[in-house]
């Protein structure tokens, strides 16, 4: 059998391909995967959907922007090495993911580090490496200034705004009311007055108002609103801006009802955004963050059925995966109401659907709930279920320890 595109309602099963019935991942039948990997459960990446997504940016997005990849999104060292040929620069969260930034060929100054309570510890590691530090508060500017005064080094840093204003339909706000994230934007102009006394040496800002966002028409606002906010405080910056990090927010489609995100019309909106910036701050590099667009995408997770049972009359598909590995997907991480990940039988991947079935884990906990109650081929022990959209925020956001089960394999292939 000749591979074959499918097609079926789902948005996220658009992509994908089948050979003899069989999900293909990176032109490889899964079941293949799973002997070479020896084991399932396990995560596979495909590395040209990554590619293809990082150059579908690259034709929609005005050519002066740069674009960044946030490493907490997916952190597996074989992906942030992909991702260091394609990108611009990297955004970490920890000293653990600034090592890896700075294992890729990446250079230092395109690396930034973001997020509360960042240590002493790593705000000496940051400043060593030569990345800018991203500033949550004004005890962090004071901390940081005592850091680069150890070691003899003036710090790189920007300014993390919370906006006054918050990014409409988000799936996560960041910002836009009182929060843990960023300095509040009425606060910024005095922070920024006693910088200039500091031997800080002043980058440029972060400005990120929510995440998971399927309505291009808000992002577009949003990131005019981001770029008005940051020409009001340049106003005050101890010297000119060079480093202005818009985020992104894009989303994926993850439920039936959601549509893929109209990527030209942010791109066209945003081109008149960035004539704006260039006339208003004219050394200033206009970046585009983002995570779960550019890798969620690409990645399936895999697990396999270990039992099949009837109780009551319902069927239940029983496998060795769960929420210590798949968290996102049993809605317990960031879903107000529980609904189902695009999953299906992928060692029967073009086989029409024949029954109604709830996938669960092998987990001691109710919750432990993958699909409920989807539609799927008629399965038995040994078959092989994928959960689409397994890119970001799964293997590196599960509670990988819980119940002590062995963890889930990952590949770039």
């Amino acid at each position: 059998m000749t591979d074959e595109l499918l097609h079926k309602d789902h948005p996220a099963f658009a992509d994908w391909q089948c050979r003899d019935g069989e999900l293909l991942i990176g032109g490889q039948p899964v079941g293949l995967l799973a002997a070479r990997l020896g084991q399932t459960p396990f995560y596979a990446y495909d590395r040209e959907k990554i590619s293809r997504r990082v150059a579908d940016l690259r034709a929609a997005l005005p050519p002066s922007v740069r674009l960044h990849y946030a490493i907490k999104a997916n952190p597996m060292p074989a992906v942030v090495q992909h991702f260091a040929g394609l990108v611009d620069g990297f955004d970490v969260a920890s000293a653990n993911e600034l090592d890896l930034a700075l294992d890729t060929p990446m250079k230092a100054d395109h690396i930034s580090f973001a997020g509360p309570a960042k240590s002493d510890a790593e705000l000496v590691r940051a400043i060593a490496g030569g990345i800018t530090i991203e500033l949550e508060s004004e005890q962090e500017m004071i901390r940081t200034v005592k850091a680069g005064g150890l070691l003899g080094i003036t710090p790189r840093v920007a300014v993390r705004v919370n906006p006054d204003f918050k990014l409409r339909g988000s799936g996560m706000h960041m910002g836009g009311g009182a929060s843990q994230f960023g300095i509040d934007a009425e606060a910024v102009p005095d922070l920024l007055r006693a910088m200039g006394d500091l031997g800080l040496s002043f980058q440029g800002f972060h400005i990120f108002g929510g995440s998971q966002n399927l309505n291009a028409e808000a992002i577009a606002d949003a990131e005019d609103q981001i770029a008005d906010l940051a020409i009001r405080l340049a106003d005050h910056a101890p010297s000119a801006v060079r480093h202005l990090n818009i985020g992104g927010g894009f989303g994926i489609p993850y439920f039936p009802k959601d549509r893929p995100l109209d990527l030209g019309h942010v791109g066209a909106r945003l081109q008149g955004t960035a004539d704006k910036l260039q006339k208003a701050l004219p050394d200033a590099a206009l970046i585009v963050e983002l995570g779960r667009y550019l890798v969620g995408e690409a990645g399936v997770y895999v697990c396999k059925v270990i039992d099949r049972k009837v109780s009551r009359g319902q069927v239940f598909l029983v496998t060795d995966g769960g929420l210590h590995h798949q968290l996102s997907a049993t809605g317990n991480f960031g879903q107000g109401i529980r609904r189902n990940y695009p999953v299906a039988i992928a060692s029967r991947f073009d086989t029409p659907a024949a029954e109604t079935a709830s996938i669960v884990g092998c987990l001691c906990t109710p919750i432990d709930l993958l699909a409920d109650k989807i539609a799927v081929p008629m399965a038995d022990v040994g078959d092989l279920v994928a959960i689409f959209q397994s890119g970001a925020y799964g293997r590196s956001a599960s509670p990988s320890a819980f119940l002590s089960h062995p963890e889930a394999r990952e590949a770039l292939i």
